[in-house]
């Protein structure tokens, strides 16, 4: 059976205009914003940096988790992402060369991401099998 991730992510500005996104594939999508792949709100305002990210095994929870955190109060996604990236670095910052970032947007790309570095959260499904299991 592959091993699926999924990601749930915070897209930031140098002014710290904010942009939640989801998507199966980080390095890649990442990739597309910081190189302005397609026209809209994260090109319009320069949303460059990655400050934050989440991975999930299922589809499900990383849409409930995106739309989650799309709901909150602005000041609720800064004290998540400054809960581990308290100066809202660049977390993709070294992912790309400057020779790949320069390239054509709409050419094909392939980057390799190793999806054991990044941190998992649990499925509501998971969550919901361990404590029916402990509580009985």
């Amino acid at each position: 059976m592959p091993d699926y991730h999924f990601f749930v992510y915070i897209m930031a500005s140098k002014s710290r205009v904010l942009y939640v996104g989801m998507t199966n594939d980080l390095t890649v999508r990442v990739f597309q914003h910081k190189t302005g792949r397609y026209k809209g709100f994260t090109q319009r305002y320069r949303v460059h940096r990655l400050v934050y990210f989440e991975s999930y095994r299922y589809v499900n929870s990383a849409i409930a988790r995106e739309k989650e955190i799309k709901a909150w109060r602005r000041e609720k996604r800064v004290a998540l992402i400054e809960s581990i990236n308290p100066l809202w670095d660049d977390l993709a910052a070294t992912w790309y060369t400057a020779e790949e970032l320069a390239r054509d947007p709409y050419a094909p790309v392939k980057i390799e991401f190793d999806p054991s570095k990044v941190r998992t959260f649990p499925s509501k499904e998971e969550l919901v099998v361990k404590q029916s299991g402990s509580g009985g």
